[in-house]
This record gives structure tokens, C-alpha cells and sequence, in this order.
């Protein structure tokens, strides 16, 4: 199998992990015994071929000048993120527009979805960027369906990130596709981490979508929830072990954190379920009662309200025998 090109864009303020954290993936294949050859050639360039500083200070040197490049079949454009900023060098996104289209893939990860919707390069599509730009490129890029929860998001040819360490999932979900899950997975075991967190999960744990109480008793019944999914869970039991009357926990809870009792213990159910369905064989029964639901029906009911799909689909798409 011959090589494939990745492209990847270089400019002032760009995030360096959105650049070193896919290209390593990228590299890792080359470097699997029996692939010398058969993985990716990476380039990375910039306005002039002029080194760039990111935002924490470093300083790249690339390949080459982004001005002279014409991506074409075979080849991935990477657009990573940079600096939250308000406007965007001409330069970089009259290239993009004149050209990014041209290449077979096109991946953006984190606020490097903006830089591609300023080009124009999203309208029609779905897409997604980190949190915290979700909000403006939906408001300045009204022909962007705008997904602010999903750490990617695939639509045909083009593929959106959100923030940060999601471009690393991403690229092993290229690489997946590509090769096949068994080189993704090595590569995953060398970086540490997970061969594919699914494209469709949250941006947020459920301890990240709520805010962390104040008051050492709720962020303590915070962790006992994330602990024992499957154990009593009601208000009741909760607010025992907060040594507080049911009503007071109850208000406390959603004035701290945001969001209801009930509606925390969904999440956390709902996230171990998914772990278990993606990583384990265990039946749907027996995963059921795991997260403290008394039926696999319950189960069904709250997959479908969270993730518009029941257990058995989601197991098909991304369980361990997913192909």
C-alpha cells in the first residue's frame, strides 16, 4: 500500500497539540513492525515556509510554503486550532478557500473549524469546534450546521474536531479507516490512550457538563454517584448521605451544580453503560443492573433520550467486535 499525503497547516498562535498530537498518530503507523512504507507522509507548511510560534511559545519550522501546495487525491488537509481571535489572516484563509477543497480529506481539530468556515469550506455541513467557539460558529457561520457536543463530527469528505486532545481520536479513527482497528489499536496502546473514544461521545464527562459543588458533602455525594452507578441513587438515599433533608439537597444540588440529582445520575449511568457496551461483552441485562437500572428496558429508554440510539446499535457501531 502506498504512502498517504497529510498536509498540515502551520500559522502564528496555533495550538501545539492539535499538531503533535495527530502527526504523532500519523507517524505511529510507519513506525509498527511490517509497515515501514505503508503509512503517511506528513508535511507541515506555512505562509512563506516561515517558522511560527504557537500559543504556549514554541516555535515550529515546517517543511515548506503553504502558498505553493495544491492538495489533491490521496491527501488529508489538517487544519489545527490556534489563539481564540476575532479575525484570521487573509492570506491563510484566501488559500483555504481557493484550495482546500481540492484535497481528499479535510480535518480541522479545535478552532481550526472557524478558520475553515470563514473559507467557506463548512456551509451545508455539519461540524463541530471546541466548546468554547461552538457559540460563534454558529452565529457567524449561520450555513454551518453547528454539533457542540460530539468530540468530532464526519460529514463526507470533511471531519471537525473539538478541542485539543479530540484531534488525537479523530486521527486514530483515520487511521482506523484506513488500515484497519488493529494497527489504530497499537498505535493507541503506545500514546496511551484510547483506541476510539466514538465520534458521537460528549465533549464533557458528566463531571465536566456540571459544575462541581461548592460544599464538601454535595462533592462528596458528587463522587460516591460517579463511583456506584449502580447502587440506590434516589434523592432520598443521596441526601442521607449528604446528612441533609431530601428538599434541601435537592435545591442545594441544582444550585451548585446546575443541573438536577436525577439528571446527574443519568449522565453518570449512561456514561459507565457506554464504557461497558464499548470495551466489554457483557450482556445488555447485565449491564442494565451494573448502572442500577432495574430493566434492560430502562436502559433502552434512557440510550435512546441521551444518545438517540438504543444500547444493541450503539454496541454494533463501537463494542469491541465493531470491524
Amino acid at each position: 500500500m502506498s504512502l498517504r499525503n497529510v498536509l498540515v497547516v502551520l500559522y502564528d498562535g496555533v495550538q501545539s497539540l492539535d499538531v503533535t498530537g495527530p502527526v504523532e498518530v500519523f507517524a505511529g503507523l510507519g513506525r509498527l513492525p511490517g509497515r515501514a512504507g505503508t503509512g503517511y507522509a506528513i508535511r507541515t507548511v506555512s505562509l512563506g515556509g516561515a517558522p511560527v510560534r504557537t500559543s504556549s511559545g514554541l516555535m515550529l519550522v515546517p517543511d515548506g510554503d503553504l502558498e505553493g501546495e495544491r492538495p489533491g487525491a490521496g491527501t488529508t488537509l489538517l487544519v489545527p486550532g490556534g489563539q481564540y481571535r476575532a479575525d484570521f489572516e487573509p492570506r491563510l484563509t484566501d488559500w483555504l478557500r481557493a484550495h482546500g477543497g481540492g484535497a481528499q480529506r479535510l480535518v480541522s481539530v479545535c478552532t481550526g473549524g472557524l478558520l475553515l468556515a470563514e473559507a467557506g469550506l463548512l456551509d451545508g455541513r455539519r461540524a463541530t469546534t471546541h466548546w468554547y467557539a461552538c457559540e460563534r460558529m454558529a452565529r457567524d457561520y449561520p450555513g454551518v450546521s453547528v454539533e457542540p457536543d460530539p468530540i468530532y463530527v464526519r460529514d463526507g469528505p470533511v471531519a471537525t474536531s473539538a478541542g485539543v486532545t479530540a484531534g488525537i481520536d479523530l486521527a486514530l479513527a483515520l487511521v482506523e479507516e484506513d488500515h484497519g482497528r488493529e494497527p489504530a489499536l497499537a498505535i493507541a496502546r503506545h500514546l496511551v490512550v484510547f483506541l476510539r473514544r466514538p465520534g458521537n461521545q460528549s465533549q464533557f464527562s458528566a463531571q465536566l457538563a456540571a459544575q462541581t459543588a461548592r460544599r464538601d458533602p454535595l462533592r462528596e455525594v458528587q463522587q460516591w454517584i460517579t463511583e456506584h452507578p449502580g447502587a440506590d441513587l434516589s434523592v432520598e438515599a443521596l441526601a442521607a448521605r449528604a446528612r441533609l433533608s431530601p428538599r434541601h439537597f435537592a435545591r442545594a444540588f441544582h444550585q451548585e451544580t446546575g443541573v438536577t440529582p436525577g439528571r446527574y445520575v443519568e449522565r453518570v449511568r449512561v456514561e459507565h453503560a457506554r464504557r461497558l457496551l464499548e470495551e466489554t461483552g457483557e450482556g445488555v441485562a447485565q449491564i442494565s443492573r451494573a448502572c442500577g437500572y432495574r430493566t434492560p428496558e430502562a436502559l433502552r429508554r434512557a440510550f435512546v433520550k441521551t444518545l438517540g440510539q438504543p444500547p444493541a446499535e450503539y454496541r454494533r457501531r463501537f463494542g469491541p467486535d465493531h470491524p
